[in-house]
């Protein structure tokens, strides 16, 4: 999953769980604006305990996974 993914799926378990920017910011500690920022892909200097201040407030936890191919398109024979 890359960033701006990342944002979208922040944006999209806010949306199932029925709570605002407002109310995910709050929670998280930190401005609306930075959370709006993030869910449109919009990273600039967010740090990583940023981003798991917020998938934590959405009851989620950051996990790394091994990346498969090295992130390179796997042709079919």
């Amino acid at each position: 999953m890359n960033l701006y993914e990342l944002g979208n799926r922040i944006k999209t378990l806010r949306k199932e769980q029925k709570i605002t920017q407002e109310e995910l910011a709050s929670l998280a500690g930190i401005s609306r604006v930075t959370l709006g920022k993030i869910e449109r892909g919009h990273f600039g200097s967010v740090s990583v305990k940023t981003l798991d201040l917020i998938v934590n407030a959405l009851g989620y936890e950051i996990e790394l996974k091994t990346k498969s191919g090295f992130g390179l398109p796997v042709l079919d024979g």
